[in-house]
Formats: structure tokens, sequence, C-alpha cells
């Protein structure tokens, strides 16, 4: 009686922890973030934890570069948008040619943190595809009937 119990006690817990290891992106407005069980991460960290599988590393290291581009162009693009409204609030003579270079910076900064997104939930995907199991219950609930079907 005792083993079954124990048998199914360390099958959980085994599968509660290489669950546990999952990095899950959840995509934010204008962003991502990044979650390892409860602790939410950087893109830096997330770099660190892919170096133990190859292709999900270089894939995030891609990614990556873009994040780190488009930070660049948007915050150019914020700062040259951002003087030429402080001289139209000070009373100055605006020069409007620099809020519309950095509106064209923060236009091409979205592009950048797209490619961003997509490179790094394929690198994602690749990393946890060794977390994940092969049996995946799913619940269906149909009217009055609770239904539990187990799909491959």
């Amino acid at each position: 009686m005792r083993k079954p119990l124990l048998l199914w006690l360390v099958c959980f817990t085994l599968f509660g922890f290489c669950h546990a290891q999952e990095i899950k992106m959840y995509k934010t407005f204008g962003g991502v973030r990044f979650e390892m069980d409860t602790l939410v991460l950087s893109p830096k960290q997330v770099l660190e934890i892919l170096k133990e599988e190859p292709l999900a590393y270089e894939e995030f290291k891609q990614a990556k570069v873009n994040y780190n581009i488009a930070g660049v162009l948007g915050f150019t693009g914020g700062v040259l948008i951002g003087i030429p409204i402080g001289t139209a609030i000070a009373g100055g003579d605006p020069e409007w040619g620099l809020a519309a270079g950095g509106a064209a910076l923060i236009l091409g900064s979205i592009h950048f943190n797209r490619v961003f997104k997509g490179r790094a939930f394929s690198a994602l995907e690749l990393y946890n595809k060794k977390y994940s199991s092969r049996i995946k219950p799913t619940f269906h609930f149909y009217g009055t009937q609770a239904r539990l079907m187990i799909r491959f």
C-alpha cells in the first residue's frame, strides 16, 4: 500500500521540478517579460540560463542584438522628440525637423522590437522543449458533463 503511494509522490515531485525550470515569455505593451517559476528575468539573465542549450543560446543572442538596437533607437528618438517640445514649452523657436527624425527612429525601433520578440520566442521554444512532457492532459467541459481527454 505504501509503495504505490510513494511512487506517485516521487513521480509528481520529479514532474514538478522539471516543469519548474521552464522559462515563459509574456508579451506586454511595447515589450516582453520573462519568468522562470515566479522570478522575473531580464534578457541578460535569460541569455545566461540558455548557455546550457547551444541552439537556443545562439538564437537568443541574435534576439538580444535586436533588443539592444531597438533600445538605442527608441531612446535616441525620444530625446530627439523631447528637445523641440522642451524648446516650445520654454517659449523658444523649436526645430521640428528633430522631432520628425526622432519619430522616424522610434518607428524604426518597432521593427527591431518585433524581430526580438520572434527570435526570443523561438529560442525559448528550443530551450523548453526538453522540459515539456509528451502527455499533455486537457480538460474539456461540455454542457453539464465534465470530461478529461488526454492527447498525445
